[in-house]
């Protein structure tokens, strides 16, 4: 069973289709398993699919449905991979590996990070596995989110132009502009969102586009699903 997908709604627009085709010269299935319902979406992935991505709204729900979870899913509570094994249905978070990745790289390594305070905007399931990932990194993480009760200690959108202030690094997590980040100063933005990004014109010293978060996330993940290296250039090749 070589087939490969991703479960989510909506998801006609996904890159993924394009960079697994990349990262392995087409020679296996990969599928938009396009469902509003992740019972019927996850009954398909059991039956049918080796191994399946998993984006919104269905990242929680996977983490609680598999058998096994990674080290990185008990912490996070999420989960955008999900595989068969022989022990039973195992999940896993890229997305914790692609922005631990790009944080060791802007900061210099995993240890030059620790103490270094990140501002996390947005906490949904990219939001819940950038602070995750800071905190393992030894940094102090800050969360404001449009909805403050999701966990304790979140702070409101419009404190945005503060807490950046005092931060080291914006980890930006939310699909779209709000407009509590006009004009932020911070010294980095990190952002997830990949097309038609937030802070391409950003005034920063560094500034890590969504296209990097992204690409690392996949390559990590196709191998994980696939147990295969990827060709990491021709799946960077996608974003061009």
């Amino acid at each position: 069973m070589n087939k490969f997908g991703l479960i989510g709604y909506p998801i006609s627009f996904s890159l993924s289709p394009r960079l697994f085709n990349a990262a392995y010269s087409g020679k296996y299935a990969y599928d938009l398993i396009e469902e509003p319902s992740f019972d019927k979406a996850w009954e398909i992935f059991d039956k049918e699919y080796r191994a399946v991505n998993v984006t919104a709204p269905f990242k929680v729900l996977a983490a609680r449905r598999a058998d096994i979870l990674a080290p990185e899913v008990q912490k996070i509570g999420a989960a955008n991979i999900l595989v068969h094994t022989a022990e039973g249905i195992v999940a896993h978070n890229s997305d914790y590996l692609g922005v631990l990745a790009v944080l060791e790289e802007a900061f210099g390594g995993s240890g030059a990070a620790s103490g270094a305070t990140a501002l996390i905007v947005g906490y949904g399931g990219a939001g819940m596995a950038a602070a995750q990932a800071a905190r393992d990194l030894g940094m102090d993480v800050v969360i404001c989110n449009r909805t403050t009760g999701k966990a304790p200690g979140i702070r409101p959108l419009d404190e945005i132009p503060l807490l950046a202030s005092v931060s080291d690094i914006l980890i930006y997590c939310i699909p779209q502009a709000v407009s509590e980040i006009d004009g932020v100063k911070v010294p980095m933005i990190l952002e997830a969102k990949y097309k038609d990004p937030c802070f391409s014109d950003a005034d920063c010293d560094k500034y890590y586009p969504g296209t990097m978060w992204h690409l690392n996330q996949a390559v990590k993940g196709y191998e994980i699903m696939s147990g295969e290296k990827p060709d990491v250039e021709k799946m960077a090749l996608v974003y061009r």
